[in-house]
């Protein structure tokens, strides 16, 4: 009996590795066996990218409402402490982009804090 080797479905496989690891440099975008490790380790460096880009985010916006609260005379920490206090809803991404765009509307909202 001839030997069955599935060539349609293994030509697939590898065209799908290759199609994705297009734009690639030297070797890495044409041979096989190297296109798939360095895929592979690509595929994980963007999961954990997208957890990295979460954690980035809430920094900064952190920074922006301390840099915004610390004239009006509290910290970052006390100024979230009195939030919670009196029950407001905002979270720290509409916090900082009050504090950026809108400076009079943020002001009023720490005075109605303190």
């Amino acid at each position: 009996m001839p030997r069955s080797v599935n060539a349609v479905a293994s030509k697939t496989r590898r065209k799908r590795i290759l199609k994705q690891a297009k734009g690639f440099y030297g070797k890495r975008k044409n041979v096989y066996t190297v296109a798939k490790n360095v895929l592979e380790k690509g595929l994980t460096y963007r999961y954990v990218g997208r957890k990295l880009k979460k954690r980035e985010y809430r920094a900064l916006w952190i920074v922006r409402i301390n840099a915004a609260v610390r004239p009006e005379g509290l910290t970052y920490s006390e100024f979230i402490y009195k939030l919670n206090q009196k029950g407001v809803g905002l979270d720290r991404k509409v916090l900082a982009d009050l504090a950026m765009n809108e400076p009079a509307s943020f002001k009023r909202l720490v005075e109605s804090v303190k």
